[in-house]
């Protein structure tokens, strides 16, 4: 899958996603002899100040009918999103690019959704706003859907864009290495130890519970499964 960044600060998405797993992801596996693995995922940056047409770069405009703060022009958004996927023409019929929006008021993410992307899209596109948001022509241009990751506000729209690549990158198969897997396919109650069997800690011992030491898989299983 081929993620497609649209952010006033591209830098902080790209530090994130070149790192770890995410950033393994990205590169080519050459692996043990002839055998070479490609990428299981890219990621393209587009920063809407590189499309505007202003002089000075501008990206930003007051709202039609007052209020406070700035709201982000539809031109540069636009544009970024063309260069995105605009000569993708054989995805774009096919159904198989989706461009979001990250907004506090839309569909909350969930993981159910992370799937559905990994699944159904070759290309998704992630605009991420600043200010006091994105002018919704760029919605309705685009066809984007509004994706929120939580009930609240953040300055900018980065940070849930990565979450949802996260997310949704690791629902692609190769993207997880071989001491990693997917904690939905697997029972877990939250619980996870390691080394040392006992851990002293001001005068107080803390125990690993003794039905993960004793290598019964079943019960570990079911001590795993249970809720907490």
């Amino acid at each position: 899958m081929h993620f497609h960044i649209i952010s006033l600060f591209p830098e902080l998405c790209q530090t994130y996603l070149e790192t770890g797993v995410l950033g393994r992801a990205q590169k080519t596996d050459k692996g043990k002899g002839a055998k070479v693995r490609g990428k299981k995922i890219s990621a393209s940056y587009y920063n809407p100040r590189e499309f505007s047409t202003d002089k000075h770069r501008k990206v930003d405009e007051r709202p039609y009918g007052g209020g406070p703060g700035m709201v982000m022009l539809v031109e540069p958004v636009v544009r970024a999103w063309e260069k995105a996927v605009g000569r993708k023409t054989k995805s774009l019929k096919e159904g198989k690019v989706k461009t979001l929006i990250m907004s506090p008021r839309g569909t909350v993410f969930t993981q159910t959704l992370a799937k559905e992307y990994a699944d159904k899209y070759e290309h998704l596109v992630l605009i991420s706003g600043r200010y006091e948001g994105i002018d919704d022509r760029v919605r309705q241009i685009l066809g984007a859907e509004e994706v929120s990751v939580g009930d609240y506000v953040l300055t900018g729209g980065e940070l849930p864009a990565l979450t949802i690549i996260d997310a949704t990158a690791r629902q692609i198969p190769g993207v997880l290495g071989t001491l990693e897997s997917l904690e939905d396919k697997r029972p877990t109650n939250g619980e996870v130890y390691t080394r040392p069997e006992v851990y002293e800690y001001k005068k107080k011992k803390y125990v690993v519970p003794k039905v993960l030491i004793e290598g019964d898989h079943k019960k570990i299983d079911a001590y795993r499964a249970k809720e907490k």
